[in-house]
């Protein structure tokens, strides 16, 4: 909690100019504790453990990250470890100066946060800046809330200290700048970063040049963009560039611009077929254009009334505004949801809804967003976010704890500011955008599972209305700090200029929160405290100004999710009732979300009822036919994916109950199933126009070709554009010369030979077996044999999958053999795909097929005579977890194996094997796991990798 201390209610401008440079009474914020204790250091109200972290490839083995004894708290996960000290441990691993602990981390950028506001006359005295930095410490250290990931790779280092995840760019129609945007676009991407912009000032090609040409038109120029991006991409980061292109819809290419990914979609399936490798990540992918960027139409409220009504809509000249042309704005509309159904691109941003909630009309419109779609505002602008995890503040009773939350919300708005006071930026014009207009981003991550613990259905009236309530208070509560820092250390330096506009928005936020409509004791009490708030700040901001240009946006909250140990990210539903969780001593297991237990008890379920359904929800991965669980509660417990999914509308309506209560927008994407329609796109943005979204992008399942793709032919309605395509594998040859080793081996008296060729650098390839005198009948059958393993290892069906069937077949010849490793084989193929399996898999892969070399069986047994204490903590671990209806990851996905070779190592993978269908995630480039949506983004449970921004 924390009030200001002779706070000047003067007007802003000349008054808040002398503020900032120190003149009048003595000022600051007087700070309170919420969470700390005085006289006791937070760190030394945990337990703190050392822990080993070593991440590994799932696809090859290899390990990508080592460092161990790091210093963590008990109750933080290994997976929320192994990100953190991979990600954000700054110093070359194996040095000195390398960061060890968690509290080094924490007090490297605390501590920082906190001498900027001292300097910058934040607090009324060091008593206050103490207590503010003991309670910014609890609640990192108790994962409360998260800055954005550049703060921690960024604060307190020698490093630039950029803080910002967000960037907008500006381009105008002359060479120069368009060559300058490709440069500060490469800047960002460098740092890993992603930005966006509109494209629309740039001529089109139906104009003129000053030279008597023709002009290129935008579309031309996003190739050079596009390639820059994939070529910083593959030069160093382990991510994809993530960039935003934006076109209004009245800009005469805009056509052009609609159909460039769908058709470069098209390409894709004609190179695919001929055989290329098209694949995410493919050796051929590289050649496809505009695939780094998302695309997003921007349409005015002229457009969508056209559309409505059927009308014709003008597209004009850039250069002299007249309109050059007339297009019929329902057969361009529906042009928008084909390309959007067929390649998800593009997405739309609604314009007039935009501008109508900006605060800075008078310095600028906004044109566009960041690349995830979340940040809107001026143009050469930057945003820094932070977000809260909204779990840590549902107390045992299924009450929301609002006036906590309120105090939360003030202490980490108030770093945010302070930290514009010290950051550095990729450009001087981003610089000085961000320091005249101070544009925070602060929001949320657990959404979805605070809602379904408090048993709300994510699609219903009540989880709208809780959502809504809680998003209005972050905000209030926001504005409401602003205002007050805005009589402390001065209003933001544009407020002078567009106070009137500014003023109109917060009463535009009040009232809409007036307008919610409330069914919950929960509910009534968060709009109640919002209420309060929103008065309280705009009575400040009315008299003080706002320090803050804007305050809140909904980002994915991808990587810092991760951290917080968060089971859903920013606005988005639980992706699936079950995920995997990392064990201490390594391995994992499949539990069952936290929130469904608590969300039975909400409903009013006995304990022996909430462990039949947990059980039941740990063996199938839903609900349906759960024992004693009532049909009418299925709902609660609908996910992203799975059984019983979200309707694609339900997310909408999700979207549209928040998005009055944030400055900005939100980073979302409506997943829609392969079935749907053309038609069934179009609602989906008309709606979102209609219910005051600001943007909105949609992905239908499998309309990707360099995605997964699931098999089978399905009938088409008649509304889609009908198309045969045939989905086959493609062989991957071995090269002409090419690593091999052999193996003489013995089973059970009979000799042989094995030999195993392998591709120069990703696994074998081939492999030859001679077993009897040439010419015989069992020489020809392993010949036939041999031949028939090496074409599937070449069509990419992997050795696991030949281990795993082959492996104790019994039949003559059996018995002992003459290898260390493998002394007893049940027949001569037994001993052989041991062998392979033993030669080319890695450790993690055998183990769970139980095949170890001598070494490692002698090993196994040594721990467990000596009682290792990594063996006790697993076993512990297993038991306590089991007893909570989890089961293990052998377990968990026996059945959904049979007839399956692969095996899951994320959630994602693991709801691949019980839907028996690929997921339309990619692969991260750096673990190789199946990635998980994040917003409009993706996000890897295994080691935190994002595709998108923040």
């Amino acid at each position: 909690m924390t009030e200001t201390v002779g706070a000047d209610t003067g007007q802003a401008g000349k008054q808040s100019r002398k503020r900032q440079s120190g003149a009048g009474a003595k000022k600051g914020l007087r700070i309170q504790r919420v969470f700390t204790t005085e006289g006791v250091h937070p760190y030394d109200e945990v337990r703190w453990e050392k822990r080993d972290v070593v991440m590994t490839n799932w696809r090859d083995g290899t390990v990508n990250f080592e460092q161990r004894g790091v210093e963590f708290p008990e109750f933080w996960s290994v997976n929320a470890t192994n990100i953190v000290a991979s990600k954000y441990f700054r110093g070359a691993v194996g040095s000195p100066q390398r960061e060890h602990s968690l509290r080094q981390l924490i007090d490297r950028v605390v501590k920082a946060y906190v001498k900027a506001g001292t300097d910058h006359g934040y607090f009324a005295g060091s008593a206050d800046a103490e207590v503010f930095e003991h309670e910014l410490t609890w609640m990192l250290l108790h994962q409360v809330f998260s800055f954005n990931s550049p703060v921690w790779f960024n604060v307190g280092t020698s490093s630039k200290q950029q803080v910002s995840a967000c960037f907008i760019l500006a381009v105008d129609d002359t060479m120069e700048s368009i060559l300058n945007w490709y440069k500060e676009e490469g800047l960002i991407f460098k740092g890993g970063s992603g930005a966006g912009l509109n494209l629309s000032r740039i001529r089109s090609s139906r104009e003129l040049l000053s030279s008597g040409g023709t002009a290129s038109g935008p579309v031309s120029f996003m190739r050079g963009a596009d390639a820059s991006a994939g070529t910083i991409k593959s030069g160093g980061a382990t991510r994809r560039a993530a960039k935003m292109v934006v076109l209004d819809v009245d800009h005469p290419d805009v056509e052009e611009f609609i159909e460039t990914k769908a058709k470069e979609e098209h390409k894709v399936r004609v190179l695919r077929d001929a055989g290329f490798d098209m694949d995410l990540g493919g050796a051929d992918i590289a050649s496809v254009q505009y695939q780094n960027a998302n695309n997003s139409v921007r349409v005015s409220d002229e457009f969508m009334q056209a559309v409505e009504t059927g009308g014709q809509f003008g597209l004009r000249a850039r250069m002299t505004g007249e309109v050059i042309d007339r297009v019929d704005a329902k057969s361009l509309f529906r042009k928008m949801a084909k390309a959007a159904w067929e390649c998800a691109d593009p997405g739309l941003q609604y314009d007039d809804t935009i501008n109508d909630w900006h605060t800075c009309p008078e310095s600028g419109r906004i044109t566009a967003s960041n690349p995830c779609s979340e940040y809107m505002h001026l143009d050469n602008s930057s945003c820094n976010l932070a977000s809260l995890n909204l779990l840590k503040f549902l107390a045992d009773d299924g009450s929301f704890d609002a006036p906590t939350f309120a105090k939360a919300v003030e202490l980490v708005i108030t770093a945010m500011d302070i930290s514009i006071c010290f950051a550095d930026f990729p450009t001087e014009a981003i610089a000085e955008t961000t320091r005249k207009f101070r544009q925070l981003g602060i929001g949320y991550a657990n959404l979805g599972a605070l809602l379904m613990a408090t048993g709300h259905a994510y699609d219903s009236e009540g989880g709208r209305a809780l959502a809504a309530a809680i998003t209005s208070l972050m905000t209030a509560v926001s504005y409401r700090r602003s205002a007050e820092l805005a009589g402390v250390v001065g209003a933001y330096e544009g407020y002078a200029r567009n106070a009137e506009a500014h003023q109109r928005v917060m009463r535009k936020h009040a009232a809409a929160n007036e307008l919610i409509r409330t069914h919950h004791t929960n509910d009534v009490n968060v709009r109640a405290l919002a209420t309060q708030e929103w008065q309280r700040g705009i009575e400040v901001g009315t008299a003080s100004g706002w320090r803050n240009a804007q305050a809140s946006v909904l980002a994915p909250t991808g990587t810092i999710g991760f951290m917080m140990d968060c089971d859903t990210t920013g606005i988005e539903p639980d992706f699936s009732l079950v995920k995997f969780k990392k064990l201490v001593g390594g391995g994992s297991m499949q539990i069952v979300n936290q929130a469904v237990p608590r969300a039975l008890r909400s409903l009013g379920y006995q304990e022996e009822q909430v462990e039949a359904v947990v059980d039941y929800i740990a063996e199938h991965g839903h609900v349906i036919d759960a024992p004693g669980l009532r049909p009418e509660h299925y709902d609660v417990f609908d996910c992203a994916v799975g059984e019983r999914s979200i309707a694609p509308m339900g997310h909408v309506r999700m979207m549209a109950a928040v998005q009055p209560f944030l400055s900005g927008a939100i980073s979302k994407t409506v997943n829609m199933p392969e079935s749907a329609t053309v038609e069934e796109v179009e609602e989906i943005y008309f709606q979102g126009w209609k219910l005051g979204l600001k943007a909105l992008a949609i992905y239908r399942d499998n309309c990707k070709v360099g995605q997964p793709l699931s098999t089978g032919k399905k009938e088409q309605p008649d509304s889609e554009p009908e198309r045969v395509v045939e989905y086959r594998p493609v062989r991957k040859r071995l090269p002409k010369k090419r690593p091999s080793q052999t193996v003489s081996f013995t089973v059970g008296g009979a000799e042989g030979y094995l030999t195993a060729g392998s591709y120069p650098d990703d696994g074998l390839g081939e492999i030859f077996v001679k077993l009897g005198k040439q010419g015989s009948t069992l020489a020809g059958v392993m010949d036939a044999f041999s031949m028939s393993i090496s074409v599937g290892l070449q069509y990419g069906i992997p050795l696991e999958f030949y281990v795993s069937k082959f492996a104790n077949l019994r039949f003559e010849p059996a018995g002992m053999t003459d290898d260390p490793d493998v002394r007893m084989a049940t027949s001569v193929l037994d001993y052989l795909f041991r062998r392979l399996a033993l030669d080319y898999l890695p450790y993690e892969k055998r183990a769970q097929l139980g095949i170890f070399t001598a070494d490692e069986r002698s090993a196994q047994v040594e721990a467990d005579y000596a009682g290792s204490a990594e063996n006790v903590d697993l076993e512990a671990l297993r038991s306590s977890v089991d007893a909570s209806g989890s089961r293990s990851v052998e377990d968990s996905t026996t059945s959904a194996r049979e007839g399956d070779s692969r095996e899951a190592h994320t959630t994602t993978e693991l709801v691949e094997l019980q839907l028996g269908k690929a997921a339309d995630a990619p692969l991260c480039m750096t673990c190789g796991t199946k990635m998980r949506p994040a917003g409009s983004c993706y996000a890897c449970e295994g080691c935190g990798a994002t595709s998108g921004c923040s």
